[in-house]
């Protein structure tokens, strides 16, 4: 039996075929027969409490000169797909809410919505950490700048970051001299208009900011350690780190036995968690990456992993 899968992404022209997540998850579902289809966020409608998308039907290649090939094109009520992968990039803004009102309603009318969008907007991946507080390091979500200053008046070396960005954007470490305190809380908080995360540093940066992928809540046995250059403090691959890959801790375990049953039963099906250290400081459920690099080093096949959970859920 034929099955269809709807994919919500960036441009697809745009990506970098050799490291994208996304376009890992696609070859997997091909190559178990699936066929694809592609969207764009702009593809995506409500009409009459219908959601409809134009969609592309898409062959994906293993290959970083030719990585796709469009074929016909479809307006079609979402719903009539078998699942819908939500793959677009933060920013978490009204645009991408939007996205999950419309899909939303897709896996009303039938279609499987991976990840479920009302947890996709329930579960900020910055703030989300706090329903696992036994995991974390030291975290404050707030707007208020003498509720901030007195967070790192408190622990003296502290990270502040956006909720809202991805990739190591706006990311602050403010030590103890305070240094432009004053200036990183105005900017991130846009003069106390929004919220943002402030956390203790943790000195095992230096070690790496471990990726942990999670499929139907169990983990993949390898982390990503993604090392930060000299003089950084992101990890971030996008902000130039470097991939390690890392068989997970006893630690690493824990955490993800503390998260996982809650991102089953929020149909979060494939997330990652970032850890440093000993401790969780963002659970990525938007458009977790590090498939590519994990599956190249270790031997793996997480988009297949993925593509298995979500059949599982359609018998």
């Amino acid at each position: 039996m034929n099955r269809t899968l709807g994919v919500v992404m960036d441009p697809i022209r745009s990506i970098k075929p050799y490291k994208d997540t996304t376009l890992a998850l696609m070859l997997a579902a091909q190559k178990r027969g699936w066929q694809l289809r592609y969207l764009e966020m702009q593809d995506l409608w409500l009409r009459d409490g219908i959601a409809m998308g134009r969609s592309r039907e898409i062959e994906v290649f293993d290959d970083p000169q030719r990585w796709f090939e469009f074929g016909d094109s479809h307006s079609e009520p979402l719903g009539q797909l078998d699942a819908i992968l939500m793959r677009k990039d933060p920013p978490f803004d009204l645009e991408f809410v939007a996205a999950t009102y419309v899909l939303q309603r897709a896996q009303d009318q039938g279609a499987l919505v991976v990840n479920r969008p009302q947890s996709l907007r329930d579960a900020n991946e910055k703030v989300f950490i706090s329903w696992f507080p036994q995991c974390c390091a030291p975290t404050l979500i707030a707007r208020d700048s003498v509720t901030l200053r007195a967070f790192h008046a408190e622990h003296h070396d502290v990270i502040f970051k956006p909720l809202d960005g991805m990739g190591g954007a706006g990311i602050f470490r403010i030590t103890s001299d305070g240094m432009n305190l004053g200036a990183v809380i105005e900017a991130l908080t846009d003069n106390g208009r929004q919220h943002i995360m402030a956390q203790r540093y943790i000195p095992q940066i230096v070690e790496g900011d471990k990726r942990i992928l999670m499929v139907d809540g169990e983990p993949v046995p390898y982390a990503l350690a993604r090392i930060p250059q000299a003089g950084e403090v992101r990890g971030n691959l996008a902000a130039g780190g470097r991939g390690e890959p890392r068989p997970l801790s006893e630690r690493d375990r824990w955490i993800a036995a503390q998260v996982g049953p809650s991102l089953r039963e929020l149909g979060l099906i494939f997330v990652g968690l970032d850890v440093i250290g000993d401790y969780l400081t963002e659970i990525n459920v938007t458009s977790p990456t590090c498939a590519r690099e994990l599956d190249a080093a270790c031997k793996l096949d997480i988009g297949g992993d993925l593509i298995r959970a979500i059949e599982a859920r359609l018998r």
